[in-house]
Order: structure tokens, then C-alpha cells, then sequence
């Protein structure tokens, strides 16, 4: 039984008192979903029906392919050669409705605090609503506090763009290096590798540069800041606290080397002021740091890390390297998928049609892994996003009551753009005993197309322009993956009989494809908030918490400890190195680690600390 209370923020607001007392009484109720008789009828429906069923008989059905199709502005969504029929698909439906899937939707967009756990609404599609709309939580309309900050933003970055903005020495700023980890680095990197060879954002971007900064590991440090120019770089520092571990060793590691670059010039507080801003809510550390309270930019608690791309988090260094109008493109196709999300009958909703799908494919058939494919370069960082997005949110073992999970949740998600992934992981997916499902996803135009024809002499040679040749692997790969091979296909062929076990592809192998019509800053949009409300869609049929992220603790916890350990153990260097300077001793070149307390850690990580302090110096 939930636990969790919800806030009332105005005791002398009927709404607020019956919106809190209603969203508390919503979480005393306990929802088993495998114990409903859906789940069971989808179990047997599965085990009867399905496993003896081959896709190649299934795609024979063209008035069943027909049906398992949907569409939204620029998108074709294709799931037909998903190990289901039609009524398999009624019975999702019917098993989204038991979850009162549409009701859990309704209290998303009304601001209800549906992250129980930390007492907290889910509104990540406020960050992008539209200008006049109004996004109600705890009787505030919080789009008036987004659209604030989206003013902030893009004045900023228009006078950074500009040179109205300049660095302390009067240099213009070109560079621009974005430091945040997890949601605030995997999401934004996303985005601008996906719009860098769009038309419009590449012609906004001559000249300039972005880096995302996220391992504390000293190599990226070192990769972030190779060959810019401290007289022109700009420093965006994204945490929330403003205490997030590896975003501040990075955030003074990168201070540091601007005033080390610059302080021969102008004085350490102008260097901060001028060449470092902050998105954070944590005013005050941020002030205290150098940076000017101007160039700290608004986010709030009701939006995670991961789902905070449209945040100043992600709009802020977006825009300032691709102007603030092109990623305005962006947040309207995330709009409008939202719209989409919460308007759109369950029948016809693409999010829904991908959530329900997964839900079948990890908790009824069993299969918890997804390949997201992508057949475009530009989505090179996709996957990784969304690997974040969907792991972090629905990796749970608990229900949103606190009850232990009888089933599969949550999917191990990877991928890698076609047709580079073919080349890679697709033998495990095509001929292992793992059956894995994937999503394909296309375009029909592309960013940068290559029309040429090749002749020789008379003959053409070559007359597939690279889209197309492209697009030939999307087209191919998901039939290949759901007809295979058979032993009869491969004798015919004239295959040695020594050969066709391995040359044999059992297929049966479920996917979808999404066919959008180009990568835009728009269609971009559409694709970030599509994955967004899937993973809620699958989170709420679950019944699981997708908006917290307890599992991320533990290893920070238990890092401070070693933090202190290993703050000993250079104390012990540095004491030596200062009484070699004073004639008292001899420089120290090996930690003795009998003088470190290593009571605490079990004799597996005594070991080998032991050995990365004796070897470190």
C-alpha cells in the first residue's frame, strides 16, 4: 500500500485539497495486473495461438496486415510483422483498459502527482506546450514559468549569437560546451547529432561549435576542451542541486582551465561571469560559484533528468549552437506528438500501439530485450538516449505500491544505425537462440541526398542513388527477420547439405517499422516525445513508478566511502611531498596503505584497491 502523501500547496484551495486527497486515495489502490483474467487469457492466447504460428503464414494475410498499421502527421507506423493477430490486439486493449490506462493518462496531463515515490507530477510535456496553452499542476499553470525561461533562452542565445554577448576579453563566443551527465548530456547530444546535416540547422551552425562534457573520466575532459579557444568558449554547467558529483569535479575542472588560459588578461570573476552560465535550481550554489544570477536558467522538479531534453537542459546549449528558431521546430513536433499522445483514440495511438507491443513482447512472450535500428546516421545517439530513457524508467521491481513484481519489466534496450549494426550485432538477431524484437526506423527523404549515375561507356553502372541503397537494407531487413530461411529454400538453391543447418534462418523474428518523412527539427520532436509516451504507456500498464530512478543511488552512496578513502591516500603523497620540501623527509612514492582504514570494504575490493594505490603513483 502506498505510502506516499501529496502535497497541498494552497490549504485554502478546494481544488488543491480534492485533487490531493483524490491522488492519494488513486495510490491506496492495489492493481495486480498478471493476476487480472486478461493477463491470463493474453498468457494462454499466447502459449496456444502464438508460439506455433510463424510470421511467414501470418504476413500471408494481407487483410490482417492492413489492420495492423497506424499513422500520425509524417509517420507511418508499421507493426505487422508483430507476433500477434488481430485479436491479440483486442486483448491489449482489453488489458489497457483493466490498467485504466486512458484514466492514468488523464491524471499524467492533469498534473496529478503520479511519481508517488517523490511525491511529484509528471509534466515533461509542458516544456514544450504552445504559447497560450495552460498546463494546470497544484493550481499553477507551470507552461507561464516554461515559456519564461524559453524567453530567457532565446534572448541569450540571440545576443551570444549575435557578438552582443561577448567573452571577458571582447572575443566573440563560438564554442560552446555543455557540461551534464545522464539526462542532461544523452538527450541533448541526441538532438544535435540528429539536426547537424539538416538543412536549416547545419546553415545556422557555420562557423560554431557544441561538445557535451559528461565522464568525470579526465579523457573527456581533455576531448571536450581540445582545440577551443577559452577566449571564445561558453560553459553551460547543467545540475539541478548544483551538487551532482561529476558534473562539478567537470565544472571546476573546466573553470580552471579558463581562468589558468585567461587570467593574465582580465580577473578571475569576469572570466566566470563571461564565459560560464548555469541551468540549475539552485540559485544560490550557482551564484557562489562566479556565475552571474542572469545566466542561471530555470528547471523544475517535475520534470526527471531523462525526460528534460526540452528543458533549458537541452534547449539552452541547442540553442545557442542552432538558433533559437530551429529548436522552436523542434519542441512544436514534440508538441504535437503530445497532442497526439493524450487525444487520439487507444486504437489509432502510436505510443499506445508501442507500449502495448512491448508489454507483450517482454512480460507475456517472455522476450526482454529491444533493438532500436535506426536507418539514419543522423541518429547515431538515439539509441543511447533512448537505452536511458526506457532502462532508467521502467528497470523496477516493485510496483507503484511497493509490491514485488511477479513479472518481467522493463526491456534491455541497444542499437546502432543500418547499415552499420548489419555489420555488427544482426548475425546474433537473425541466428541465435535469443529472439530479440526490433524497431526499424526510416525516412523517406534524406537530410543530405546523393543523385548521381554512373555509366560506362553505354552501360549504366550504377543507379541506385545512396537513400535508396540505404533504404533497400530497411525494407529487406525486417522480412528477412520474420520469413528466414527454410532447409527446403536453401536444398533448392543448391546448398551442400553439409552447409544449410548454418546457412539456415529459423525468422520468426517480430518487429515494426516507423517510416517518417524526414529527419527535421519537427519529425525530431515527434520521434523524442513518441519514445517518452511509450515508456510511460508501458510503466502505466505495469504498474510500476517510470518517473523515479532509486536504483542509481546505491553506487553513489557507496562511492563516498571510497572518495575518503582514496582522499587519504593522497594526503599521504601530498604530506610527504611538503616535508621533502622542508628537509623533514623523503617524497613518497608508494601509498602505505596500512595506514589507510580498509576495515569497512570486503577482502574482493581491499585487493584491489590495494593495488590501484600502490600503482597509482
Amino acid at each position: 500500500m502506498a505510502t506516499s502523501k501529496f502535497a497541498i500547496v494552497n490549504q485554502h484551495c478546494p481544488y488543491c485539497i480534492f485533487s490531493s486527497i483524490l491522488s492519494y486515495l488513486i495510490y491506496m489502490y492495489i492493481f495486480v495486473v498478471d493476476q487480472t483474467a486478461i493477463w491470463q487469457k493474453l498468457k494462454l492466447h499466447a502459449s496456444e495461438d502464438i508460439a506455433g504460428c510463424h510470421l511467414r503464414d501470418l504476413m500471408k494475410d494481407s487483410e490482417r496486415c492492413s489492420q495492423l498499421t497506424a499513422s500520425t502527421d509524417n509517420l507511418v507506423m508499421d507493426f505487422s510483422r508483430q507476433s500477434v493477430q488481430p485479436k491479440t490486439m483486442d486483448m491489449l486493449f482489453e488489458l489497457a483498459n483493466e490498467a485504466d490506462l486512458t484514466g492514468k493518462m488523464q491524471k499524467m496531463s492533469q498534473g496529478v502527482h503520479i511519481n508517488s515515490t517523490e511525491d511529484r507530477s509528471v509534466l515533461h510535456f509542458a516544456l514544450r506546450a504552445p504559447k497560450g496553452v495552460s498546463v494546470i499542476a497544484d493550481c499553477v499553470d507551470v507552461a507561464k514559468d516554461v515559456h519564461a525561461v524559453q524567453r530567457q533562452v532565446a534572448n541569450f542565445s540571440a545576443a551570444v549569437r549575435t557578438g552582443a554577448w561577448k567573452g571577458c576579453t571582447g572575443k566573440p563566443i563560438t564554442s560552446v560546451v555543455s557540461i551534464g551527465i545522464g539526462g542532461s548530456y544523452l538527450g541533448p547530444e541526441f538532438v544535435f547529432e540528429a539536426l547537424r546535416n539538416d538543412a536549416g540547422g547545419a546553415a545556422q551552425s557555420v562557423g560554431r561549435t557544441l561538445r557535451f562534457l559528461a565522464n568525470v573520466d579526465p579523457v573527456d575532459v581533455n576531448r571536450a576542451l581540445a582545440g577551443l579557444d577559452p577566449e571564445t568558449t561558453l560553459v553551460c554547467i547543467v545540475s539541478k542541486t548544483f551538487t551532482t558529483a561529476e558534473t562539478m569535479m567537470n565544472a571546476r575542472t573546466v573553470q580552471s582551465w579558463l581562468v589558468r588560459k585567461l587570467e593574465s588578461q582580465r580577473p578571475r570573476a569576469e572570466i566566470v561571469r563571461q564565459h560560464m552560465v548555469a541551468v540549475s535550481t539552485a540559485v544560490d550554489k550557482a551564484t557562489a560559484f562566479g556565475i552571474d544570477p542572469a545566466n542561471i536558467f530555470a528547471f523544475w522538479d517535475w520534470v526527471g533528468g531523462r525526460y528534460s531534453v526540452c528543458s533549458a537542459v537541452g534547449v539552452l546549449p541547442l540553442a545557442l549552437h542552432y538558433g533559437f528558431d530551429i529548436i522552436a521546430e523542434f519542441l512544436a513536433g514534440c508538441a504535437a506528438m503530445d497532442k497526439h499522445f493524450f487525444e487520439t483514440p487507444l486504437r489509432s495511438n502510436v505510443p499506445v500501439l508501442l507500449g502495448l507491443l512491448g508489454v507483450w513482447n517482454a512480460s507475456i512472450l517472455g522476450r526482454p530485450t529491444r533493438a532500436i535500428l535506426p536507418y539514419s546516421q543522423g541518429l547515431v545517439r538515439f539509441a543511447a538516449h533512448a537505452q536511458q530513457l526506457e532502462m532508467e524508467s521502467n528497470g523496477k521491481h516493485v510496483t507503484v505500491d511497493g509490491t514485488p513484481t511477479p513479472f518481467s519489466t522493463g526491456e534491455v534496450i541497444f542499437g546502432e544505425p543500418g547499415t552499420n549494426g548489419q555489420h555488427s550485432f544482426y548475425q546474433l538477431i537473425h541466428q541465435s537462440t535469443e529472439v530479440i524484437p526490433c524497431e526499424f526506423i526510416g525516412f523517406v527523404q534524406s537530410q543530405t541526398p546523393i543523385n548521381h549515375v554512373s555509366f560506362n561507356s553505354t552501360k549504366v553502372t550504377e543507379v541506385v542513388p545512396n537513400h535508396d541503397e540505404l533504404m533497400s537494407n530497411f525494407f529487406a531487413q525486417p522480412d528477412a527477420l520474420a520469413y528466414g530461411k527454410t532447409v527446403e529454400e536453401l536444398e533448392t538453391e543448391g546448398v551442400r547439405p553439409e552447409l544449410r543447418s548454418h546457412k539456415q534462418f529459423a525468422g520468426n523474428r517480430p518487429s515494426t517499422s516507423l517510416l517518417f518523412s524526414k529527419l527535421t527539427p519537427f519529425t525530431c520532436g515527434q520521434l523524442l516525445a513518441l519514445y517518452e509516451h511509450r515508456v510511460a504507456v508501458q510503466g502505466f500498464l505495469w504498474d510500476i513508478n517510470s518517473f523515479d530512478q532509486w536504483g542509481v543511488e546505491l553506487g553513489k552512496v557507496l562511492a563516498v566511502r571510497v572518495r575518503g578513502t582514496l582522499v587519504a591516500a593522497n594526503q599521504q603523497v601530498v604530506d610527504a611531498a611538503v616535508s621533502a620540501v622542508s628537509g623533514e623527509g623523503a617524497t613518497l612514492n608508494r601509498v602505505d596503505v596500512s595506514k589507510l582504514d580498509l576495515g569497512g570494504y570486503n577482502t574482493s575490493t581491499q585487493s584491489l584497491l590495494t593495488h590501484y594505490l600502490q600503482n597509482k603513483f
